[in-house]
């Protein structure tokens, strides 16, 4: 079963997909991992890395493309990224949105990258304009449109562990059989 998990910065993408791979044995990608990695490379930050990306679409699409890689040559894996759901496709048997208030996501990335709240605020902010920008010029998606998605969690709501146990319940209720690989209703979303 291929699983992806997207959602903006801070909802704690990283954390509970990490965990959720670990309960279901399955393989683990994180595309946000990936692109912090080319940043450090370029000695840059994810925001200035993501404002070099409005100008070198490259970035974008060399990242992209290796997601729907993944996802077509896998089985048991969860993949996590911003475009993680739209990316994989028809490859994908399940598709989950975290999200969570700017407020709340701002402070954990605060905590995170040892930087005030105010700060990571604008970085996130601006941050989510620039890749929502991208993402429409490059392949027409808006970020904001929730239909590909089966099921939405407010990580705001819950800790990583109560996110992860929620993800579970619904896969196992979902699709009980998940090894033997059927596929979930199209355009239906849950909301917790």
């Amino acid at each position: 079963m291929l699983i992806t998990v997207s959602g903006p910065a801070g909802v704690g993408k990283s954390t509970a997909t990490a965990a959720l791979a670990e309960a279901l044995d399955y393989d683990h990608v994180s595309g946000g991992d990936i692109f912090r990695s080319l940043a450090d490379e370029r000695d840059m930050t994810p925001l200035e890395f993501n404002r070099l990306a409005e100008t070198n679409e490259q970035i974008d699409l060399d990242l992209d493309h290796r997601l729907r890689e993944l996802a077509r040559e896998h089985d048991d894996l969860v993949i996590e990224s911003r475009l993680a759901g739209w990316m994989a496709g028809e490859h994908a048997d399940v598709r989950i949105w975290f999200d969570a208030p700017l407020s709340v996501r701002a402070s954990r990335i605060a905590e995170r990258e040892e930087k005030s709240v105010e700060q990571a605020r604008e970085e996130t902010q601006a941050r989510a304009e620039s890749e929502a920008l991208r993402y429409r010029e490059y392949y027409g998606i808006d970020i904001h449109d929730r239909s590909i998605y089966d099921l939405s969690v407010n990580t705001a709501r819950l800790g990583p562990e109560g996110v992860v146990e929620t993800v579970l319940a619904f896969i196992r209720a979902y699709d009980p059989d998940a090894d033997e690989g059927q596929t979930p209703v199209e355009g239906v979303t849950y909301e917790f």
